[in-house]
């Protein structure tokens, strides 16, 4: 998993409450256990009009915010079912931190497995967030993970919470599998132990 310690990038609103993980990707993209690929398919019932052609309004298809890797989004982001296809299709557009008042806690909790950090911030801050991410191309966020703040274009901070835990697993690029390493050693020398003590099994 890439470490995530500082991530500056431009950010977009979406000025939408309870978005679920059926409008982050739509279970029709639900076939793959790739993690890539998926990209294509964030947002697509918005994004995309019947015919396959790019909707204009939204968001995401607008020139400042093609290549947001920040998403400002109203409250109770990624509620719904529990598929980890949304963080994936999430971070294949290029999104690496979405930022919100509150998170569907399984859509939470997946984000920090695959490298994505959710930030949970207050109602007033959210709308100054907001007011920072409507400045289109000049809409550029600055993610400290490190000192727990974001930056905005004009120098204004915003200070969030993290859990100890996880802010060490993002910053070291560790998931389920790469905290498992870090205990290789003890992993084998139990396993060492195991075979002197049972050479019978």
């Amino acid at each position: 998993m890439e470490k995530f310690t500082t991530l500056e990038g431009v950010a977009a609103p979406l000025k939408i409450i309870n978005v679920d993980t059926d409008m982050i990707i739509p279970k029709q993209y639900l076939k793959t256990i790739k993690r890539t690929g998926l990209g294509k398919g964030l947002f697509s019932e918005q994004r995309y009009k019947d015919d396959g052609s790019e909707n204009p309004d939204f968001v995401l298809n607008q020139t400042a915010y093609r290549n947001a890797k920040v998403l400002v989004a109203g409250d109770n982001f990624g509620c719904g079912s529990s598929r980890e296809h949304a963080p994936w299709a999430l971070l294949d557009f290029g999104i690496r931190c979405v930022i919100s008042t509150s998170f569907g806690d399984i859509f939470y909790n997946n984000c920090f497995k695959n490298g994505i950090l959710p930030i949970r911030v207050t109602q007033e801050d959210l709308d100054k967030l907001f007011d920072d991410a409507e400045r289109g191309a000049n809409a550029t966020l600055t993610i400290d993970l490190a000192n727990q703040e974001i930056r905005g274009p004009d120098g204004g901070k915003v200070k969030f919470e993290i859990d100890p835990f996880r802010k060490h697993c993002l910053m070291n690029g560790l998931d389920d599998i790469g905290l498992t390493m870090e205990k290789k050693s003890s992993i084998d020398d139990y396993e060492a132990k195991l075979k002197k003590e049972r050479a019978w099994a």
